[in-house]
Parts: structure tokens; C-alpha cells; sequence
């Protein structure tokens, strides 16, 4: 009931004397800073302790996220995987174990850890080590099966492969790079390198191919990435894409049993549904706001916020995952005078048509900018934005 209350008030009419007029006028200043474009500037204040909206502009307008989208993804990832899941990466056996011979092949599948490197590969190959296992007369199979095939996202422009994520897949090692290049086949280069790791450990076998496990294989040795809130850690405080898309993927696998993008957006969507947050203007095609098909409100964001606050388990991880002025993370060389240095935590976006920034202002304020252009000057949108949570941080800590 306490969610419901904090959305309808969000839902409200911004309450003319919620706010001393001062903050609203440096709040609509700060938005209309003389350095801006002409874009769509939109913003949204609510107080933590009441859920009041205190300010508002444009906040119904639907425009692109940039990387705000990580904001839902992160909720919905913590309500329905939990902080303490991990992603896995097994290796099975085709066929059967005869002394210290395997007679048939190993298979490294991949369930979609982003986190997944050639040393925890190294440590999986030690372990049929130890095990007894010296040769496999079959070849290293590297199965992506547990997602789909593709290697982007709806709406991506082709310059985002490669550069702005790794191709996205539930087998990739080493973020796919081999010898600082992008490798063109991530499940084969993942099998490859696990044969390097088999050959290291003194195991031979036959070389490395790329496709799903056949017949009912046997599970020998199981590798486990760090938990989920340390991943939303580097997800959310250092905008990393290949983490949000994986994580959206591993929704839909594991909720809907699709590892798709779109099985995972719908997930999101779900959760933010039943969690009172309005939806209108809102869709979640990705799970970076690289998608140009991509649509949130300052609305939407602002209750999400509100919505994760008033969720301890949630609200603990989210806090310490969004980036903080000065530290390592997106707003290292922002807001580095106090009090805003010592208040905020914040999630920023950036692409060429889209900028943002959201989160929270020490425990008073949950705040929403949203600035959409063709293009979007960088430097003066973060120069509103920060202008923005100024205002906001010298009135929390008045």
C-alpha cells in the first residue's frame, strides 16, 4: 500500500506550495541553462520521506534513456534473480570416462556470464585435471544455446558492435577479445581458449568447435561468476552495456525460458507493472539505452526510484552500484564541490541524442533530468544537470 500512495502522488498535479517557489525557479533555471540547445529538457523532484512530487517539467514527454535504461533493468534483476544469484558456466561430457580417458567430447556451455575469463577457464581445466581426466579423444564444443543468436539489439547502430558492447552471447570469455581484437565468433573462441586451458593443465584433446551439447551429457565441473550485486555494481556505477544486455538476456532465460532480449525487456516490463510505476510513453527494448527504440518519461524514472528506496534489500545494492562525484564510475569529474560531492548518487546516460542523469540527493531527494536532442551538446547538458543537483544538494543540506 505504501508503493501505491508514493505513485498516485506521483501521479499527482505538482502541488504549488510543495516547494519554496526559490528551488523551483533554480530548478527551472538550471534546465534552461543559456548554453543548451534546442532540446527537450525534462525534470522531475520528489521527496523521499512523503513521495510528493515537488517539481516537475515535461515529465510525461517519452524520450530516449541513454543509459537510464539500466535503472529498470537493475530493478527487475534484483527482484527476480536476486542479489546472491550467479551466473554459471559448465562443462559437460559427450559420452563416457574410461580410466583417465575421456572418450567422447568435453562441452563448455555458457549461460551468459559477462564476467567470464580465460582464468576461470584455466581453473575449470585444473579441476578435470585433478580429477583424474588426461585425455579426451573428442574435440572442446563451446554451446551458446542458452541465448539466442543475436549479437546486438533492435535499434543499435551498426558503429555499437564491437565498441560501444562485446557481441552479445551466453558463451563469450575475456569480454571477446583475443590479443586485443574483437574475436568474430565468441562460443568458438570461448571453446578455443578452453582447449589452450585443457593443453595448459596437461589434457589432450582434439581441438575446438561451436554448437549446442547433444544427447543428455554429463555435468563434470561447474565455474560460478561473483554475485549479482557486484555485477550491478559495474553495470550501473561504471555504465558497462555487455553487463546490462546479459543481465536482460538472463531474465528472459531464466523467468520466460527465452534468452532473448525481447523475452527479457518483457520481464521488466512486468515487474515495473506490478509495481504500481506508470508506464505510459515507456519501452524497454534493451538493457543499456543504446536502442533508439528505447522510450522512458521523468514519470517513470521517478517512481522506479521511489519504488527501489522504499525496498531495503533494493535500495542497499542500488545505492552503492550508482556512481558517486569524485570516485571511479561516470561521475568521477562532476559535482565535485560540496555538498553535492558528499550527497549524491546518481546514474548518468550519454549517447549522441540522449543525456541523463537520476538518482537520489542524500536521503531527501529522488531526482529525474532527461535531455534529448539531434544531437545533444555533452558539455551543456551535464553543465544543466549538475546545475540542477546543486540546487538540490545546498537545499538538502541547508
Amino acid at each position: 500500500m505504501a508503493v501505491l500512495a508514493a505513485c498516485l502522488l506521483l501521479l499527482a498535479p505538482v502541488a504549488t506550495g510543495g516547494a519554496a517557489p526559490s528551488l523551483g525557479g533554480q530548478l527551472q533555471r538550471a534546465l534552461a541553462t543559456p548554453s543548451a540547445g534546442p532540446w527537450i529538457s525534462a525534470g522531475l523532484v520528489i521527496d523521499l520521506s512523503t513521495g510528493a512530487t515537488l517539481f516537475a517539467r515535461d515529465a510525461d514527454n517519452s524520450l530516449e534513456p541513454a543509459s537510464n535504461e539500466k535503472l529498470a533493468v537493475t530493478y527487475a534483476a534484483l527482484t527476480e534473480l536476486g542479489p546472491a544469484y550467479r551466473f554459471k558456466t559448465e562443462v559437460l561430457g559427450e559420452g563416457y570416462r574410461d580410466g583417465d580417458i575421456w572418450y567422447g567430447n568435453l562441452v563448455l556451455k555458457g549461460f551468459g556470464d559477462p564476467s567470464l575469463t580465460s582464468h576461470r577457464l584455466a581453473l575449470l581445466a585444473d579441476e578435470l585435471r585433478k580429477d583424474g581426466i588426461t585425455r579426451v579423444t573428442g574435440h572442446v564444443v563451446g554451446d551458446a544455446s542458452w541465448f539466442d543468436d543475436e549479437r546486438g539489439v533492435t535499434g543499435w547502430r551498426s558503429s555499437f558492435y564491437g565498441i560501444e558492447s562485446p557481441p552479445l552471447s551466453a558463451l563469450v570469455v575475456d569480454r571477446a577479445q583475443r590479443n586485443n581484437r574483437l574475436v568474430a565468433n565468441a562460443p568458438l573462441a570461448a571453446a578455443a581458449q578452453f582447449y589452450r586451458a585443457l593443453s595448459a593443465a596437461g589434457i589432450v584433446t582434439r581441438g575446438a568447435v561451436a554448437r549446442p551439447a547433444r544427447g543428455r551429457p554429463v555435468l563434470l565441473a561447474t565455474s560460478y561468476s561473483r554475485q549479482l550485486w557486484r555485477l550491478i555494481q559495474v553495470m550501473d556505477r561504471d555504465s558497462d552495456n555487455f553487463t546490462a544486455e546479459l543481465v536482460l538476456k538472463e531474465l528472459g532465460a531464466e523467468k520466460l525460458g527465452r534468452g532473448t532480449s525481447a523475452a527479457g525487456a518483457s520481464v521488466v516490463v512486468r515487474d515495473l507493472r506490478e509495481a504500481g510505476i506508470p508506464l505510459a510513453g515507456v519501452r524497454v527494448v534493451d538493457g543499456s539505452g543504446l536502442s533508439r527504440d528505447d522510450r522512458v518519461t521523468a514519470r517513470e524514472l521517478g517512481a522506479l526510484l521511489v519504488v527501489m528506496w522504499n525496498k531495503p534489500m533494493v535500495r542497499d545494492v542500488v545505492w552503492r552500484s550508482l556512481a558517486t562525484p569524485g570516485a571511479a564510475g561516470t561521475l568521477e569529474h562532476r559535482l565535485l564541490l560540496p555538498p553535492a560531492r558528499d550527497l549524491v548518487h546518481a546514474k548518468t546516460g550519454t549517447t549522441d541524442i540522449a543525456s541523463a542523469l537520476s538518482g537520489y540527493v542524500g536521503t531527501r531527494y529522488a531526482f529525474v533530468v532527461l535531455q534529448n536532442g539531434d544531437p545533444v551538446d555533452w558539455t551543456a547538458a551535464h553543465e544543466a544537470q549538475d546545475s540542477f543537483v546543486d540546487a538540490l544538494a545546498a537545499r538538502a543540506s541547508a
